[in-house]
């Protein structure tokens, strides 16, 4: 999945440097990219058509940002009975202010986005879990 934003100032909008892949998980030739235009990887594109027309029933989940992109599509998969894995260590976010004013950490952020989809939606891994666990 790309996260194509239609936002014009976002820094996901095709042609923004935002919009790349990262060279590490560029996708390989042939790999098919399925764009998103929202938070869950489920709205408005047809990943859960394609994954059951396929009968798959397991996915790895990673990506940017955890508190958001990653929480919406972790939550909609596991709402949909798919068995779901999250990558602790091949996602990120970024630093908050919550909602009483108080700064917390990307670290912290993380972490409690984590807390909160493990065991209800999702299995949270490592990528040496994944890597072992999957061969």
């Amino acid at each position: 999945m790309r996260h194509d934003s239609t936002e014009p100032a976002s820094h996901y909008r095709p042609g923004q440097p935002g919009n790349d892949f990262k060279p590490e998980v560029a996708p390989l030739n042939g790999e098919l990219v399925i764009p998103k235009q929202t938070n869950s990887a489920f709205v408005g594109a047809d990943l859960e058509a394609r994954l059951r027309a396929e009968g798959r029933h397991r996915l790895v989940v990673v990506g940017v940002s955890t508190h958001n992109s990653v929480d919406a599509t972790v939550r909609m998969a596991g709402n949909l009975g798919f068995e779901t894995y999250l990558v602790d260590d091949a996602c990120f976010t970024f630093g908050l202010i919550d909602w009483n004013g108080v700064p917390r950490s990307a670290e912290d952020v993380h972490a409690m986005a984590l807390a909160t989809l493990h065991r209800e939606y999702c299995t949270v891994l490592t990528t040496d879990a994944v890597l072992s666990d999957f061969r």
